[in-house]
């Protein structure tokens, strides 16, 4: 297929557009805001983020080909006279969704679209692994998956490109509404609606409405929503959609999963049924709730008529993207770093799954704060104790002023716990122990740059 193309009345068409030197425009095949990643026939779009202003990187842009750069109107009187076509906006974010959508239009992929509580990216990356068998396949990078990074996601798709998932992240409302209209997915899948952002969301009724208008907008263009029929609150929400296709190990769904045992490193062996296939696998990555992730793809394999020995091929392919469950093994440790966000939710996942692995092994539990709970915060981190009790021989450390609450709650239930004032004071206790035949979990928010913890232990058993 051809490349696609950005062209001269693409940019016209800009909300609010003026263009300067239009007759120096050549027809572009790549859009970017990284002055760095250009490529002859680009366009750049200057964006003003937090850390940088693309605006003063035009210069650079320029050298390294760009055919036209898009420019904030309020910047403009600051720019140097530029030999080259010049568009100015009255925003380069909202003109980059622009330039996305058009180019959205002009793809031929099928486009899926994931958001949820939990788990988008771990999803994203089994469909796009399983799917590569049959297709080509492009998908988000890593987790770029706000206003900005969706359109960017659409723009780095190829005109040969079979397939595109996209990953669609929120926390505050209206942000999967912008994007999922820039998307225009021809099929939607909610992982599942947990108690994350509640600062922003307020409820788990809230964060339905905010993650719904993926399926909203799917189904209005006649695509197909995949339901988790395990979520109570998806289930229900399905009876306001025209076209969907349920799975889960709810014995009611489409696609059907069951778990028949788990292995020693805590992978699920399961059986999945549907659309005339029964498939027996055992899902690459450990707990139920990865199990579920791998139902979820296997639905949307399904769906798009690929064979049994396509999908457990692909299956083989799946890893864990960085800091979502990685497990490390090192001598005498079995190390699992989930650094890379939580809410109530997944830590719950986290901590069942950890109980599923080789009970042989002394089982560590190391978890920092879980924030953005807002007025829920006390509550919520208090409640974990409920699936901590479930292990009464577990060793549970404990940092961050939220995390002070579940200490109380695992004292008052005898579990053995540590909660430490300080990061240096963590460190020093992990570098002094030896922690022989174990698996030790590592969970906690971005903020809490949990990570720096799963260093100092690996430098220990080195």
């Amino acid at each position: 297929m051809k490349k696609i193309s950005i062209t001269l009345q693409d940019l016209f068409d800009l909300k609010g557009a003026e263009i300067i030197n239009p007759q120096l425009f050549r027809i572009a095949n790549n859009v970017s805001t990284d002055s760095r990643a250009l490529k002859n026939n680009s366009i750049f779009i200057a964006i003003k983020g937090e850390r940088f202003d693309g605006h003063k990187f035009i210069e650079q842009a320029i050298k390294n080909g760009a055919s036209a750069i898009v420019v904030d109107k309020k910047k403009v009187r600051e720019l140097p006279e530029l030999k080259s076509t010049v568009v100015i906006v009255p925003n380069t974010i909202e003109a980059l969704g622009e330039l996305a959508a058009t180019w959205r239009k002009k793809l031929n992929a099928k486009v899926i679209g994931i958001t949820g509580s939990s788990g988008k990216t771990t999803l994203k990356e089994m469909i796009a692994s399983i799917l590569s068998e049959k297709y080509k396949v492009s998908k988000t990078f890593l987790n770029d998956n706000n206003h900005i990074g969706v359109p960017l996601t659409i723009l780095n798709t190829k005109g040969s490109d079979e397939i595109l998932v996209a990953e669609l992240g929120s926390n505050h409302f209206g942000e999967i509404e912008y994007t999922a209209n820039i998307l225009q997915p021809n099929l939607a899948l909610i992982t599942n609606i947990g108690n994350s952002h509640l600062e922003f969301l307020h409820s788990k009724k809230e964060v339905l409405k905010e993650k719904s208008s993926l399926l909203k907008i799917t189904d209005y263009n006649g695509g197909t929503s995949f339901i988790n029929n395990d979520d109570k609150l998806l289930k229900n929400y399905s009876h306001k959609l025209s076209n969907t296709l349920s799975y889960g190990f709810d014995k009611s769904s489409d696609i059907k999963g069951k778990i028949l045992d788990y292995d020693q490193n805590g992978n699920a062996i399961l059986v999945i049924q549907g659309m005339g296939k029964k498939i027996k696998c055992i899902s690459p990555l450990p707990g139920k709730h990865n199990a579920h992730n791998l139902l979820a793809a296997l639905s949307v394999a399904l769906s798009l008529k690929m064979t049994k020995s396509e999908i457990l091929n692909g299956i083989k392919k799946i890893k864990a993207a960085p800091k979502r469950f990685t497990v490390i093994r090192l001598p005498h440790v079995v190390l699992i770093d989930d650094t890379y966000n939580a809410n109530p939710e997944s830590v719950a996942f986290a901590i069942d799954t950890l109980n599923k692995f080789n009970s042989g092994l002394n089982k560590i539990l190391i978890l920092g704060d879980m924030l953005e709970l807002g007025e829920h915060a006390v509550k919520l981190h208090a409640s974990l104790s409920e699936h901590i009790k479930k292990n009464k021989t577990i060793r549970v450390l404990l940092i961050g002023k939220m995390m002070k609450h579940l200490y109380v709650k695992l004292n008052e239930l005898k579990i053995n716990s540590f909660y430490f004032n300080s990061r240096v004071q963590m460190k020093k206790y992990l570098t002094a122990q030896q922690f022989l035949d174990s698996v030790i979990l590592i969970k906690g928010s971005r903020g809490m740059k949990m990570e720096e913890f799963v260093d100092v232990i690996k430098r220990g058993a080195a």
